[in-house]
């Protein structure tokens, strides 16, 4: 067994936990979703529930992790055995979530080649995106692309592979997220969209909100995935554990906060203050804003950088999603990194060619009436993420109960949060995770 690897340092960490945060969710999600409940009152509610409830998973997790220094099945496995299954159960989570993850970053490499190419124009046909989605090679050869570079950073091992790229991807993504959305705020009508996304309107607030801005969470902040486990392993002991928690939130928050205000003031701008417009889901990113850059001056190298950034953001948290995955497999079995990266690179695209072809050849086949992509997509992140989250507050709560992760918190600097943290985790989290359960179950948002 290979010796086990980790950060140099808590930089290090904080901007590789971080990159593992700030993926395609926060880029087209965050902002869709702000827009659909309500703007400001959305944003608000979000950064409410990002230092209270997100805050207590995150340190929860990243704490098991650097107590036990053992990736998902391990860790849980040594907390309490009867728990094992937990570990299992969260292992699946980014085994699911990784094929998938690839083919909708496929889909960036693609429109990141037509941007730099000079195509951008043509991006703007109405069935320029269902075509190509619909096709059966372009696809795969983009995820074919995406898989490579993202195992190729994995390969490296942590501190020369994740750790290094994280620090020269985190701050040129910042960077990028606020040039671009300087830029468009200087755009004709975007400031009306821009007091749309900040102001808060009451009168919009609903349950429906509330429950939007959880479940952005664990899009946003790699909750319950195993990941925060993987990556707390790799922490070093000396450094303090809340402060890092909180820079991650930070980090997260800001390209979330930011990815809103490059998106929702240009598409406001663009449609001329019609809501309407950014309620596209998925297609947002791929249909909506190709017509946005088309019609900005200097709308081409606009969309050349969005896109290079959104590469960037995903694969930081595809990065995350894979290095999760060979953790657990180098800690269960004991092989060497570079066989489980490349077994794990086949077994993935192999896995996420049927969610490649469910748009195109495969496209008759739905489950439950998802597409293959959406089914997946559904079960991991409405079905299997609250339920180990929910399992996971309860272990910590009331069977090892919350002085276990506190213990290891306060061993590296002073606990500020630690009564919060015991209430939410502990009452807030089973509530919030059982009213997700439901509500996913029920088709309410």
């Amino acid at each position: 067994m290979e010796k086990k690897s980790g950060f140099s340092s808590r930089l290090g960490f904080v901007l590789a936990a971080a990159g593992s945060a700030v993926g395609l969710g926060n880029i087209w999600r965050f902002p869709y979703l702000a827009a659909k409940y309500g703007g400001g009152i959305f944003l608000l509610v979000y950064l409410i529930l990002a230092v209270t409830f997100g805050f207590a998973l995150m340190i929860t997790e990243i704490a098991i992790g650097r107590k036990t220094g053992k990736s998902t099945i391990s860790a849980y496995c040594m907390i309490d055995k009867r728990f094992s299954f937990l570990g299992y159960l969260a292992s699946l989570v980014p085994i699911i979530i990784f094929p998938y993850y690839c083919v909708i970053g496929g889909w960036v490499v693609k429109f990141l080649g037509v941007y730099a190419s000079g195509q951008g124009h043509a991006a703007t046909a109405e069935d320029y995106f269902s075509n190509f989605i619909g096709s059966s090679a372009g696809p795969l050869v983009c995820l074919a692309i995406f898989l490579f570079l993202t195992s190729l950073v994995v390969m490296l091992g942590v501190e020369k592979g994740i750790e290094k790229v994280s620090k020269f991807l985190m701050p040129v993504l910042i960077l990028m997220s606020v040039g671009t959305a300087i830029y468009s705020l200087t755009l004709d009508g975007a400031m009306e969209g821009l007091v749309y996304y900040i102001k808060p309107n009451f009168s919009e607030f609903s349950i429906k909100t509330i429950v939007a801005a959880m479940g952005q969470l664990f899009y946003s902040m790699s909750l319950a995935m195993g990941i925060m486990v993987t990556y707390g392993s790799y922490m070093r002991k000396e450094d303090d554990l809340e402060k890092s928690v909180r820079n991650i939130e930070i980090f997260d928050t800001l390209i979330a906060f930011l990815s809103g205000m490059m998106i929702v003031p240009a598409v406001f701008a663009f449609s001329g203050g019609n809501k309407d417009a950014l309620n596209k889901g998925p297609t947002l990113m791929f249909v909506t804003l190709p017509d946005v850059f088309d019609s900005m001056k200097g709308g081409h190298i606009f969309g050349l950088i969005f896109f290079l950034l959104v590469l960037f953001a995903a694969l930081t948290s595809a990065i995350s999603l894979m290095e999760t995955i060979v953790s657990i497999i180098s800690d269960k079995f004991g092989f060497g990194r570079k066989k489980i990266c490349i077994g794990v690179m086949i077994f993935s695209f192999i896995i996420a060619i049927p969610s490649s072809l469910g748009f195109g050849v495969l496209s008759h086949i739905t489950i439950f009436g998802y597409s293959i992509l959406d089914f997946f997509d559904f079960i991991s992140n409405n079905i299997m993420m609250p339920v180990v989250a929910l399992i996971t507050a309860i272990l910590i709560g009331f069977i090892v109960k919350p002085k276990f992760v506190s213990d290891e918190v306060e061993s590296s600097g002073k606990f500020k949060s630690k009564k919060m943290f015991e209430v939410i985790i502990k009452y807030v989290v089973p509530v919030c995770m059982l009213i997700i359960l439901i509500s996913s179950l029920a088709g309410y948002v």
